[in-house]
C-alpha cells in the first residue's frame, strides 16, 4: 500500500498549494481553512467513487468510460469534454505558477516558454514516470516543511491572524473550497492503479484516505503557518504566498529554495497534465467526438502528435493572456463537472459491482455541483458556456452521423 500512497501524494502535493492559497484567501478571508476542509471532503468522495468505478471498468479513459457505460454516451462525452477543457486550464495555471515564482516580472513570458518546452518533451515521447513522482515529493515536501518551520518559529507570528472564519461569509467559504479543490487535483491517480499494485480491491480503497489525509495535514500546516505570518489580507494580496511568507518571517535565504520547489512541482504537474489531456483528446478523436485528424499517432515517436500540438497551442495562448486566479477557477469548474459525472455513475453501481456507501457518491455529486457554481462568476459563466458549446457540438455530430447520405 505504501507505493500507492506515495503515488497519490506525488500526484496531489504539487504546485496547487503554491498557487491556490491567495485566491482562496481573497474569497474567504480567515475562512480559508474551512474551505480547505470542505474541498478535502469532496475530493475524498470523488476519489472513492472513481476507485470503485475503476475496479469495475479497468480500461483507460476514466470517467469518459464510466459515464458512457453507466449513464449513456452523452454523459461520457460530457465528462471527457469537461476533463479536456478543465485540465487545459490547469496546464495554464501550472505554467503561470512557474512564471510567478521564477520571474515575477515576466510571468506570462516564462509560462509560455514552459509550455513550449514541455510540449516538445512530450512530443518526443518522454512520459512522466513513477521516478519523477518520487523526485517531486522529495523536493517539494522538504521545501514546504522548511516554510512551515520557519514561519512558526519566527517573531512575525501573530495568533490573532488565525481568527478562523471571523470575516468569512458562507458563500466565500464555498468559493474558497472550489478554488482549493484545484490543489487536490491528482488524487484520481490512485483510483487507476489497478494493474500496478497487489490486491487492488483492498489496497486502493485503503490508500485513498491515507494519501488524502496526509495531503490535508501538509496543506493545513502550510496554510496555518502562512496565515500566522501574513494574515488573510496579506495572503490575499500576494501572488507568491510562500516566498512572501518566508520574507516576512525574516528568512530571505529560503526564498530561492521555495522558488525552485514551486518550479519543480509546477513543471512536473504541467508535464503530466499535457500528457493526460492529449491522450484523452486522442481517445475522443478516435470515437469521433473530436475531429478525427487528432487521432493521428506519430510514426516515429508513437505519440498523438497533432493532439499534443493543439493542446500545447491552446495552453500557451491561455497562459499568455489569463491570470492564475482565472485559470484556477475555470479549471476547477471543468474538473468538478467531470467528477459530478463520476459520482452519478458510481451511484448506479450495485452492491455486487462494488458500490460504495450511497452517502459517498451523493455527497460527492452534491459537493461538486455546489462548489462549481460557488466559484467566481466569470469562471462559472465561461465554464458553463464552454460546456454548452461542447454539448451543442455533440448534438450536431450525432445528428450528422445519423443523417442518411443524400
Amino acid at each position: 500500500m505504501s507505493d500507492a500512497v506515495l503515488i497519490g501524494l506525488g500526484s496531489m502535493i504539487g504546485a496547487g498549494i503554491f498557487a491556490s492559497l491567495s485566491p482562496a484567501a481573497r474569497a474567504a478571508g480567515s475562512g480559508l481553512l474551512l474551505g480547505l476542509a470542505l474541498a478535502a471532503v469532496v475530493a475524498y468522495c470523488n476519489a472513492t467513487s472513481s476507485a470503485r468505478l475503476a475496479a469495475r471498468y479497468p480500461a483507460s479513459g476514466g470517467t469518459y468510460v464510466y459515464g458512457r457505460e453507466r449513464l449513456g454516451e452523452f454523459w461520457g462525452y460530457l465528462a471527457g469534454w469537461s476533463f479536456v477543457v478543465g485540465k487545459t486550464a490547469s496546464c495554464a495555471a501550472m505554467a503561470l505558477t512557474v512564471g510567478t515564482y521564477i520571474w515575477p516580472g515576466q510571468t506570462h513570458t516564462v509560462a509560455v516558454a514552459a509550455v513550449v518546452a514541455l510540449t516538445a518533451v512530450n512530443y518526443a515521447g518522454v512520459q512522466k514516470s513513477a521516478l519523477l513522482t518520487r523526485v517531486i515529493v522529495a523536493v517539494v515536501l522538504p521545501v514546504l516543511a522548511a516554510v512551515v518551520a520557519t514561519c512558526l518559529t519566527s517573531g512575525a507570528v501573530a495568533a490573532a491572524r488565525l481568527n478562523i472564519g471571523s470575516d468569512a461569509a458562507f458563500g466565500g467559504v464555498l468559493q474558497a473550497a472550489g478554488l482549493l479543490f484545484f490543489a487536490f487535483a491528482g488524487y484520481a491517480r490512485i483510483a487507476t492503479l489497478g494493474e500496478e499494485v497487489r490486491d487492488p480491491v483492498r489496497t486502493i480503497p485503503r490508500a485513498i484516505p491515507v494519501a488524502l489525509g496526509l495531503t490535508l495535514v501538509v496543506y493545513t500546516a502550510v496554510a496555518v503557518s502562512v496565515l500566522l505570518v501574513l494574515g488573510s489580507d496579506g495572503l490575499a494580496a500576494t501572488g507568491a504566498p510562500l516566498t512572501d511568507a518566508a520574507r516576512a518571517a525574516g528568512a530571505a535565504w529560503l526564498v530561492p529554495a521555495v522558488r525552485i520547489g514551486a518550479a519543480v512541482a509546477a513543471l512536473g504537474s504541467l508535464l503530466a497534465l499535457i500528457l493526460g489531456v492529449s491522450r484523452t483528446t486522442l481517445a475522443m478523436a478516435r470515437d469521433h467526438h473530436l475531429p478525427h485528424a487528432l487521432a493521428s499517432v506519430h510514426p516515429r515517436f508513437k505519440v498523438p502528435h497533432r493532439a499534443e500540438l493543439l493542446v500545447g497551442t491552446v495552453v500557451a495562448t491561455v497562459a499568455a493572456t489569463a491570470d492564475v486566479r482565472g485559470a484556477i477557477g475555470f479549471s476547477s469548474f471543468g474538473v468538478l463537472a467531470y467528477y459530478a459525472v463520476a459520482n452519478a455513475s458510481a451511484w448506479t453501481l450495485s452492491p455486487a459491482e462494488g458500490r460504495p456507501a450511497r452517502i459517498i457518491p451523493a455527497v460527492g455529486l452534491a459537493g461538486c455541483l455546489v462548489l462549481a457554481f460557488a466559484l467566481p462568476v466569470s469562471s462559472v459563466i465561461s465554464g458553463a458556456v464552454v460546456l454548452a458549446v461542447g454539448a451543442a457540438a455533440y448534438a450536431v455530430s450525432r445528428a450528422s452521423f445519423r443523417s442518411p447520405p443524400a
